[in-house]
């Protein structure tokens, strides 16, 4: 979320500084054109003066307007000689008063467009933007009035090299300003986001721990607007309704349990005590007896369940392959009684977690594998680690599972319709997985071809939050 709100933040800011730069840019542009265009109005104004009583043709003869002329001359020689400024003066039939230099007539271009305009009595005011990129000239025209009427025009075209160097020198200052304000911005945006977005982070995480089993996690006070805030307070109430029902629901299965353990051993007891009557083949009588036993065993896993999510991990650093290799030692007689081959690849391998739990685990593991596996088949169990994680891997060649069994498996009453016939009650891996994962562990379940099942018991490497070693396991 971090990454799609602040590029979207930086975006809008840098719109906005656009969206104020660019202006800023035209504007000052605009406002060096002006500049020289205001200047060369006040020449043309000057010059045109001068010009104002020349105003015969070049071959009337006068000592004074000869003067005049000379005088005209001269000023506009100067001023090209020093400004580097083209300007003359020019008849309304194109002929030149004074000019300077000599080839410069208005001929075509923007200087013939102003040559016309000023002899419809209109001074150049606003000329064409030039840019920085554009090499051009700058052209203003004046007309040259007497008696009410235009005689003459004054031209100048001006190059814009200065002109254009000066806006860009503006442009760069602008550019540095936006680029000192993007900087600003987007530092502000980083504290905007991370402001707005560390409860969502505290949220996220808690809703983690929640959701792995951590049911005591809680969201703390991160800050941020009082809309997340408010949030966090009524996740932590939710998630204090849902600890209290889920508490009530443990406590109810529990104390179920327990007191109906008391009547059902007293039933059982009178069953055995009617069977002394009875034949000792009765059929019914070892019917009941069987499914007493068989409900005996059901409430004593509710109990297991109801403990198991309720009670803390002891967890430690355990030498996983050697708890392995214990439980396939354990199991080899039943299997031996089976005629199933039960191996075990136990390599030292570290890993935290609850001795007791990983026990249960892998003894419901090895017993469903063994229970379910024909006779002359194998079974392996195989430790390994891929640094992170250890794992227990337990292989058999049975029946197996389809893929809609497998999404199902572990499942609490869940027994496959193929295997009602066998002894069980459907709980054994609902408790592992629940003990497993009170440690941070898991159980996963994959075919195993040609057939049978694979069955993954997992545990971390790396110490867990809030133990006092942090540091991970090193390879053994």
């Amino acid at each position: 979320m971090h990454t799609r709100l602040l590029p979207l933040l930086i975006v809008l800011m840098a719109a906005v500084l656009l969206a104020l730069g660019v202006p800023l840019a035209v504007s000052l542009a605009g406002a060096q054109q002006q500049e020289v265009v205001v200047d060369r109005i006040d020449d043309t104004a000057r010059f045109a003066a001068l010009a104002q009583f020349v105003t015969e043709p070049a071959d009337t003869s006068g000592n004074d307007i000869n003067e005049r002329r000379e005088t005209l001359s001269a000023e506009l020689r100067s001023y090209y000689e020093v400004y580097g400024i083209r300007a003359g003066v020019f008849y309304r039939n194109d002929a030149p008063m004074a000019h300077a230099p000599d080839f410069f007539l208005p001929r075509a271009g923007e200087v013939r467009d102003a040559f016309e305009e000023a002899l419809l009595s209109r001074r150049s005011h606003d000329p064409e933007q030039v840019w920085p990129w554009q090499r051009s000239t700058l052209v203003v025209a004046s007309p040259v009035i007497r008696d009410g009427d235009v005689v003459a025009v004054v031209v100048t075209e001006s190059p814009t090299g200065q002109m254009r160097s000066r806006i860009l020198q503006g442009w760069l200052v602008i550019a540095a300003g936006e680029a000192a304000a993007m900087l600003l911005a987007v530092g502000a945006a980083l504290r905007l986001t991370g402001w707005v977005l560390r409860p969502v982070r505290v949220l996220d995480a808690t809703t983690h721990d929640i959701a792995t089993g951590r049911l005591k996690s809680r969201v703390a006070e991160a800050g941020g607007p009082p809309e997340l805030r408010r949030l966090a307070r009524s996740f932590n109430e939710m998630a204090d309704n849902v600890e209290n029902v889920l508490e009530q629901q443990r406590a109810f299965v529990a104390d179920a349990s327990h007191q109906l353990r008391n009547p059902l051993s007293a039933l059982l007891l009178r069953i055995e005590l009617l069977a002394l009557e009875l034949p000792e083949d009765n059929e019914e009588i070892a019917s009941v007896r069987a499914e007493g036993k068989r409900l005996a065993q059901v409430l004593d896993d509710l109990l297991d369940l109801a403990l198991a999510e309720h009670s803390a991990p002891d967890l430690r650093i355990v030498d996983i392959g050697a708890v392995a290799a214990e439980r396939v030692a354990a199991w080899s007689p039943s299997a031996d009684a089976k005629d199933v081959t039960l191996t075990g690849v136990c390599p030292p391998t570290t890993a935290w977690a609850d001795p007791v739990a990983l026990s249960s685990a892998l003894d419901a593991v090895i017993d469903n594998a063994v229970k379910f596996t024909p006779s002359g088949e194998t079974v392996e169990v195989t430790v390994a680690s891929n640094g992170d994680t250890a794992t227990v891997v337990v292989t058999d060649n049975g029946p197996g599972l389809t893929d809609e069994e497998l999404t199902r498996v572990g499942d609490r009453f869940w027994r496959s319709g193929r295997h009602q016939n066998i002894k069980g009650s459907g709980l054994g891996l609902s408790i592992s997985r629940a003990l497993l994962a009170a440690g941070g562990g898991s159980l996963s379940y994959e075919r195993h071809e040609p057939h049978g099942l694979r069955v993954t018991v997992s545990v971390p490497r790396n110490a867990p939050a809030g133990e006092a070693d942090g540091q991970g396991l090193t390879e053994r």
